[in-house]
């Protein structure tokens, strides 16, 4: 994150407070990884509840869907 967001112009705490706040809402809802099956962290977690792949094809065969 540190390396993603410029804080710099950022004047007062509810700033930077929405700078991060946008930044974690992006991170986890737009954000895709290769590591959850080339999904944002939200997408996985719902994939990972009901076994439903929401992009088209098949999932990754690398994927663990045994929650640890």
């Amino acid at each position: 994150m540190k390396d993603e967001i410029d804080l710099s112009e950022c004047e007062t705490f509810d700033q930077v407070k929405a700078v991060i706040d946008d930044w974690i809402d992006y991170y986890n809802n737009d954000r895709y990884q290769w590591q959850l099956a080339k999904l944002s962290p939200n997408e996985f977690y719902r994939y990972l509840l009901s076994g439903v792949y929401p992009l088209l094809g098949k999932p990754p065969s690398d994927v663990k869907l045994d929650p640890i």
